[in-house]
């Protein structure tokens, strides 16, 4: 027989950390670690290795190391229960378990004596011995349930050995007669009666609210025919965006291209003809990797221009019909934010390098570099046509302005990165939201923090503001906050009084994006759990939601409110209708 040699090289490793930094978010890090591993003068191909393949490989292992701990010498397989970690030794309970069945046994015969001994007793104690003797079986098939439970946790399982074996036979009596006499049990309380005619209608009930949560999940659910799937890109789809004025979705993606989608209009449907694309090309023969992955992208106001940054610190400038017009050059580092102003004359980029540029759009040349930061930015926004706000790993938020040479206004408050920040309608508050789980409000009134919300238990990854207020098209609707943590929730926040109206906790994994509706009464969630949910802002109920086959990086809608996108880690991006 042939023997085969498995080889794993450091940069094998090295690129499955990259890998799964990136996956989950931490962009920056992952950028660290890829130049300090040297990762990117290794020649791994990236589009050749799946996602998620360093905890696939993980779990693997595991399941090796369990089989190999538990297989004896006859070939058989231990039957244990206990789990195995990545950060703690297992502790195999096989041994505890037969010492707690011995123990029952005794305990079972202990009832038995005792059953039978009450049962010659005097008749002023008939009632406690009907009452004991009314029992036993009940003890004894909730002991063998306890016993041969497998979902406890190892806590529980510690807990139950104590109990079993030094608990006396006649303690052990009295515990089980209170459980009756408190109604735990098929007894009935101290008269011992039937509860058979309860134990029907409880199973009728436990039936018809499954029928009810199974149709109102049905009604929910948004079915694959109202769903377009676009294919073509051939790694992760990290970021979308609608066309303003016209029926284009543009979309970025881990495989060095951007692509232009022309959409039908109409109802969307899960059709076998693939809708055309236009491909932006990112390839940099001057850039290591083989792929690069195109990080952010955003329309101008008027929809005539596409904007890219990539990973390899190049900006780009497109027409709508997918021509290259600009390649911005002055990056040192990844872009991971491009925003342009309304006027359409200046783009806005923030780097790794931990400097924004303001690009004039006319010439395609550097307006102003601002160098403020000690760290990484991580997001940028305009306040207006001349003044915008960055933020940091350094924690700092600073508010700048296009001919100036330092910042007019910074906040600092927060302690730990911060992820995103966002102007209101009006430009008077800026919301952020950081790593130290917390998201806050700052005026530009008073120059201080006018609210910190502390309800989110993990990272908060980004923040939207909905599209109402006194400056926007829905004039009449209060302005509302909504804010995705990784702690599986999106919490929706009233800031006129600074405090949360909804939290919404349907998803199961952590929470990269949200988007209000063009009119601010929807808002769309997207999660690596592969859900898309769709929730009434008014009420904060559940309205519509779609499983798809990845995880979720970038949800958005287009100008009607009528399509709502998403793109997905295993290369797809869907198109969903929405009919209100």
């Amino acid at each position: 027989m042939s023997s085969s040699t498995i080889n794993i090289t450091s940069d094998e490793i090295n690129f499955l950390i990259y890998k799964y930094l990136l996956e989950s978010g931490f962009q920056h890090a992952a950028f660290s670690f890829y130049n300090e591993s040297l990762v990117s003068k290794s020649d791994i191909n990236a589009s050749n290795v799946p996602h998620g393949s360093l905890v696939s490989v993980l779990q693997k292992g595991l399941q090796y190391m369990e089989v190999e701990a538990h297989l004896q010498e006859d070939g058989t397989e231990i039957n244990c229960t206990e789990p195995f970690s990545l950060v703690s030794n297992h502790v195999c309970q096989v041994k505890k378990k037969n010492e707690k069945n011995t123990t029952i046994k005794e305990k079972d015969d202990s009832i038995s004596s005792s059953s039978s001994s009450s049962s010659s007793s005097s008749s002023s104690n008939n009632k406690n011995n009907s009452l004991n003797s009314g029992t036993n079986n009940n003890n004894s098939n909730n002991i063998n349930t306890n016993s041969n439970s497998s979902n406890k946790d190892k806590k529980d399982k510690k807990e139950s050995n104590t109990n079993t074996t030094t608990t006396s036979s006649s303690s052990w009596s009295s515990i089980t007669h209170r459980i009756n006499v408190v109604g735990v049990g098929s007894g009935s309380g101290g008269g011992g009666g039937s509860s058979s005619s309860s134990d029907k209608h409880d199973k009728e009930k436990d039936k018809y609210d499954r029928d009810v949560k199974m149709k109102e999940e049905d009604s929910i659910e948004i079915p694959d025919s109202q769903v377009t799937t676009l294919l073509g890109h051939s790694n992760e789809v990290f970021i979308c965006a609608w066309n303003p004025s016209q029926s284009l979705l543009a979309s970025g993606s881990g495989d060095s291209t951007a692509r232009i989608w022309k959409i039908p209009p109409g109802p969307c449907e899960n059709s076998k003809e693939q809708v055309s694309s236009l491909v932006l090309n990112h390839r940099n023969p001057n850039y290591n990797e083989k792929t690069i992955d195109v990080t952010t992208l955003e329309w101008s106001s008027d929809g005539s221009l596409l904007a890219t940054g990539s990973y390899d610190g190049l900006g780009r400038i497109w027409n709508k019909n997918g021509n290259l017009i600009y390649i911005l050059e002055q990056h040192q580092a990844p872009i991971f934010s491009l925003k342009w102003n309304k006027k359409g004359n200046y783009l806005l980029s923030g780097s790794v390098d931990k400097t924004s540029i303001v690009w004039d759009v006319k010439t395609g040349g550097v307006k102003q570099q601002f160098e403020f930061h000690t760290a990484p930015t991580l997001d940028i926004d305009w306040r207006n046509n001349t003044q915008f706000a960055t933020c940091s790993t350094d924690k700092m938020i600073y508010v700048c302005e296009i001919g100036k040479e330092k910042p007019i206004m910074n906040f600092q408050g927060h302690h730990d990165e911060i992820n995103a920040i966002k102007w209101d309608p009006t430009g008077t508050l800026l919301a952020s939201c950081s790593d130290d789980y917390t998201a806050k409000i700052w005026s530009m009134k008073t120059g201080g923090c006018l609210f910190d919300f502390k309800d989110h238990t993990k990272e908060i990854y980004t923040i939207k503001w909905s599209p109402t207020g006194p400056d926007s098209n829905n004039p009449n609707k209060n302005l509302v906050l909504a804010s995705a943590s990784f702690d599986n929730t999106i919490k929706l926040w009233d800031v006129d009084v600074g405090k949360c109206i909804y939290s919404l906790k349907k998803h199961m994994d952590p929470v990269y994006t949200v988007s209000f509706s063009p009119n601010g009464e929807y808002l769309a969630s997207g999660s690596f759990d592969k859900y898309l949910h769709i929730w009434s802002v008014k009420d904060g109920s559940l309205v519509k939601s779609y499983k798809g086959s990845g995880g979720i990086f970038e949800v958005c809608w287009n100008s009607s409110g009528d399509k709502i996108s998403a793109c997905y880690s295993n290369s797809t991006v869907c198109v969903l209708d929405f009919r209100s």
